[in-house]
């Protein structure tokens, strides 16, 4: 009895302990953020957006390093306040859904998994390492936020013989000096806590932090064991080796923390609950989610608990709104690739699970909006002014899935009724994703629900079966094998040890201002070559001092006049010259930037060396292309705000040679009329033909121009400031209230807006909702689409004139207009023109198609009429009525067919029309309803077969095609085939 008796007081006594803090989330990341700003003197940063910066391999920002990914790399640019950075803390907004870190599917299931988090972190570069860092946290966590260091555990990297990596034992000492007993500080392997970026490139041991719920005990062995009584908080990387391509590591030459702390889990410690889903972060979410709901309220129930799967879809609903806000405010919109596509499977499921399991009308998924402004809005205001649009994107895409969704209900529990047990079929799994927008993880999660499981295996089969398909849709053979010729080189870009290899050699950045040195000269663009020095060669793996002939290198040369791909502008093409060998060219194939060296990658034609001197010489057409594309897009996007208001945002851009590719924010595609106004905006622009100014300024005083357009990148300080018509110098004296394009950028532009002669969009459409996409041409192919614009409306306008004076058409005249109207159609789709006068022509020919078509049936319903009168004074009605008629269209013998039907209701009618210049023979019969003996498909397929063709169509009506030089024999045999079946 004593011993139950203090068991229990045990109990209650670690239950009172649990809630040591209780502090509201808002005030556990203030803590965090202040107490590393304040006591520690890290700079504090704001987030970033959850779409990644210029990281193709991420889809989303998935942990509080991406943004510092270029320090960490080198890559940073040397001149951006980033590259001063050394001790940075902030909390950063993330989403862990598709990819290499996906928690999509366990989201729900319990109490932990979330697709959207926060990342509280802290981060040294080349300033203090582990020492500090454990200091640091030990000290937030017990000190500041009060949590019982009995309830911690740390465990640290034990080593790992077959990579020759030794324990970590440094860290251990740290810990056990700190006061933690040696029972308490765990070694693990490179599984958990060894950290790698990559297969290749920065990686490190790392020691994690470990809370006991429970407490009162030894819990060491149930440290990793994966369990929700004892769970990781914080984790504290030390970055001091680089992956190699061949798994080896080397040591880097600057030593670099990263910490991360889940904001979620540590205001679940710290509010005493095992579910993050029962802290102050979700809970008014979750009433919220009752108010709307036709269920009971939230209960926290989990796996095969009564009611499990309702309070399942309140963790499902209120984890995918928040991520759907953060990534529609971010600028990621449900769309059909990429990071679009994985929040398009995100909102259906919680489409889903609001509809069906929690009963929620139509409309409240994205009332929920204001709730997630309220929780985050305090962090990342966005989410307040963006609301009315967030919720505007989630209720279009929740229309439009629906009907879908009731649709595929049905059809899954048909089908599951059909095949009992069973495995699902993957056909019927496959239809739910291609026919009604089902995501495949939520057909498993629907069937699952009902204990089934679909075909894996042939599912997969189908999957890969369809993405090969498309490739080849997409790709020609030779595109393809070019692809795979491009994927299999080597990319030359310079890796964290080769840039820290320059530096240690005093190789200066390189000076690529000449590429801003070009001149007018009696209304030409003038280049001038550009003498340079080579300083340092990159193999693909190190620096090297020389090359030989036929390979591939990075060239690093003091100065260069080459621009390097950045800004969204293609990188300048041209050559090199070497002294002494000014016969051989060596092509530049492309050319990037990292750590404010300009690689140029050349494959070289001879010998190449440190130190020689070499003469650069630009494509200038490529490059006089990319400047008048590069100005032109700054022209358009002022126009856009000028005609649709300052809520347009830019959301990324493409500059080539041949053309600009624009996206921006807009709710709805733009109509004839604002595409006419652009354009004439546009065109008073280049036609006033305004001086391009530039200026670099200090970062801090651009940011205070009036109407300065900027885009989320890292910009380096001092920055370059783009103006049209209004010298850069008046901008920033406030000295002009005159509108104008004004932006930052470290493109090359052209110092005249008349050069670019014109600017036509060519296209514009919405990419998903609420992100429209332009693409323009300029020069003479702009003058070439304006042409083409004209030259098509003449032609419409020629066929309305001729079809407004053809008037009664004959069925021949009016086949022969609906030919030349859809032929015009297809021009118009097609061709570059400008897209206002696309939409207008579209529209002029939709109509003239309509009524051709209405003129078409009524002109082929009175010809079908006047045969089937004919053929009745000749044959009367008979059960059995076989001929041949006079027609060159298969639906006028349709309707033939389907009047003499209606006229005889019990006649079986079957009709032939030769068409005697080609041989071809058209084929059309109907049965009555109770035929059981002969069904016409049955019918027209022999008879067409008979004559070399095939047919289809249902038991009552069907067509087909065959030829032959004469029908006669085919009418018999139609005619004894019926007889047949009908047993006479």
């Amino acid at each position: 009895m004593m011993r139950l008796l203090l068991r229990r007081l045990r109990r209650l006594s670690a239950a009172s302990e649990r809630s040591f803090s209780g502090l509201p989330a808002a005030q556990v990341r203030r803590t965090f953020l202040d107490f590393f700003r304040d006591q520690h003197q890290h700079l504090l940063v704001p987030s970033a957006p959850v779409r990644p910066r210029g990281d193709p391999s991420l889809l989303f920002v998935n942990a509080g390093m991406n943004q510092f990914k270029p320090v960490l790399l080198g890559t940073v640019d040397p001149r951006s306040q980033m590259a001063l950075w050394r001790r940075v803390a902030n909390s950063q907004r993330c989403v862990r859904a598709g990819g290499k870190h996906n928690d999509l599917e366990d989201v729900g299931r319990d109490g932990t998994h979330h697709t959207f988090f926060e990342m509280l972190g802290s981060w040294s570069f080349g300033d203090y390492f582990k020492e500090e860092a454990c200091r640091m946290a030990w000290s937030l966590l017990t000190e500041h936020y009060g949590i019982p260091a009995d309830r911690l555990y740390v465990s640290y990297f034990g080593g790992d013989a077959s990579s020759g990596l030794s324990a970590d034992q440094e860290t251990r000492d740290i810990w056990l000096h700190l006061g933690v007993p040696a029972s308490r500080v765990l070694p693990f392997g490179l599984k958990d806590n060894f950290w790698e970026m990559g297969d290749t490139g920065p990686c490190g041991p790392c020691t994690e932090i470990h809370y006991d719920h429970v407490g009162g005990r030894n819990a060491a062995a149930l440290v990793n064991a994966g369990g929700a009584e004892v769970v990781e908080i914080w984790n504290l990387v030390f970055i001091q080796y680089n992956r190699e391509a061949d798994h080896s590591l080397r040591l880097l030459p600057q030593f670099s923390v990263d910490t991360g702390m889940g904001l979620e889990r540590l205001v679940g410690v710290l509010q005493g609950k095992r579910s993050n889903y029962d802290t102050d972060l979700f809970t008014p979410l979750l009433d919220a989610i009752h108010q709307r709901s036709r269920v009971g309220p939230y209960g926290g129930r989990m796996g095969a608990a009564p009611d499990a799967q309702v309070d399942r879809a309140y963790r499902v609903v209120a984890d995918h709104i928040r991520t759907l806000a953060v990534c529609i405010a971010d600028g990621v919109h449900p769309g059909m690739s990429g990071a679009e596509l994985v929040l398009r499977r995100i909102l259906r499921r919680a489409v889903r699970f609001c509809a069906e399991v929690l009963q929620a009308p139509p409309g409240s998924l994205a009332s929920l909006v204001p709730t997630v402004a309220q929780t985050l809005g305090d962090t990342y205001p966005e989410l307040f002014r963006e609301a009315d649009r967030i919720a505007d994107i989630i209720n279009e895409n929740e229309g439009h899935f629906l009907s879908s969704l009731q649709r595929g209900s049905r059809l899954i529990q048909r089908t599951c009724l059909r095949t009992g047990s069973g495995p699902f079929p993957a056909a019927v799994a496959w239809s739910l994703y291609r026919d009604l927008g089902f995501p495949l993880d939520l057909v498993d999660l629907m069937l699952e629900e009902r204990g089934i499981q679909v075909d894996r295996q042939e599912l997969d089969r189908l999957v890969s079966h369809e993405q090969k398909e498309l490739m080849s849709v997409v790709m020609s053979p030779a595109q393809m094998r070019a692809e795979q010729q491009a994927d299999s080189r080597p990319r030359l870009l310079l890796d964290v040890l080769s840039l820290a290899a320059l530096q240690r050699a005093g190789v200066p950045h390189t000076d690529d201002g000449p590429k801003y040195r070009y001149h007018l000269e009696n209304g030409r663009y003038v280049f001038p070559a550009c003498q340079a020095t080579v300083l340092a060669l990159y193999d693909g793996r190190s620096l090297v001092p020389e090359v030989g002939p036929g390979r591939r290198c990075g060239v690093i040369l003091d100065r260069t006049c080459f621009y390097s791909e950045q800004g969204g502008q293609s990188h300048d093409r041209g050559y090199l010259m070497r002294d002494g060998l000014q016969e051989v060219l060596f092509s530049v194939e492309a050319v990037n930037r990292a750590g404010g060296y300009v690689v140029h990658q050349v494959t070289v034609p001879d010998h190449l060396r440190t130190g020689d001197q070499v003469e650069l010489h630009l494509d200038q057409a490529h490059r006089l292309s990319c400047m008048v594309k590069h100005t032109a897009t700054h022209i358009l996007n002022f126009a856009l705000r000028s005609v649709l208001g300052r809520s347009v945002q830019q959301r990324g851009s493409r500059i080539s040679a041949d053309r600009l590719r624009f996206d921006f924010s807009v709710k709805g595609p733009l109509s004839s009329v604002q595409l006419q106004q652009v354009d004439r905006c546009i065109r008073d622009v280049i036609s006033a033909n305004q001086d391009v100014h530039t200026l670099e300024v200090p970062l801090r005083l651009a940011g205070a121009i009036q109407g300065l357009r900027t885009v989320d990148e890292v910009y380096p300080d001092p920055v370059r400031v783009v103006s049209l018509g209004v010298p850069v110098s008046e901008l920033l004296d406030g000295g002009t209230d005159r509108e104008t394009s004004v932006e930052l950028c470290c493109g090359t532009h052209l110092l005249q807006t008349g050069s670019i002669q014109d600017l036509v969009i060519v296209s514009e459409k919405q990419q998903v909702k609420g992100i429209s996409r332009i693409v323009a041409v300029t020069g003479q192919d702009a003058v070439q689409a304006r042409d083409m614009g004209r030259a098509l409306t003449q032609e419409v306008d020629s066929l309305s004139a001729r079809l407004s004076g053809s008037s009664p058409f004959s069925l021949g005249s009016a086949l022969q207009f609906s030919k030349e109207a859809g032929a015009l159609s297809d021009a118009v789709d097609n061709m570059p023109v400008p897209q206002w006068q696309r939409r207008e022509l579209q529209v002029r020919l939709r109509a003239t198609l309509r009524s051709i078509s209405t003129a078409i049936r009524k002109l082929e319903a009175r010809q079908a009429a006047e045969r089937a009168a004919l053929l009745l004074r000749r044959r009367g009605q008979t059960e059995l009525l076989v001929d041949a008629v006079e027609t060159d269209s298969p639906s006028v013998l349709m309707k033939t067919v389907n009047q003499l039907s209606a006229a005889a209701p019990l006649s079986h009618v079957m009709l032939l029309a030769h068409q005697r210049h080609s041989g071809k023979v058209f084929c059309a019969c109907q049965v009555p309803k109770d035929s059981p003996a002969l069904a016409a498909s049955d019918w027209a397929v022999a008879v067409c077969r008979r004559l070399g063709g095939n047919a289809g169509g249902s038991a009552l009506v069907a067509k087909g095609t065959g030829s032959s030089s004469d029908i006669t024999e085919a009418l018999r045999f139609a005619k004894d085939f019926a007889l047949k079946k009908a047993g006479r």
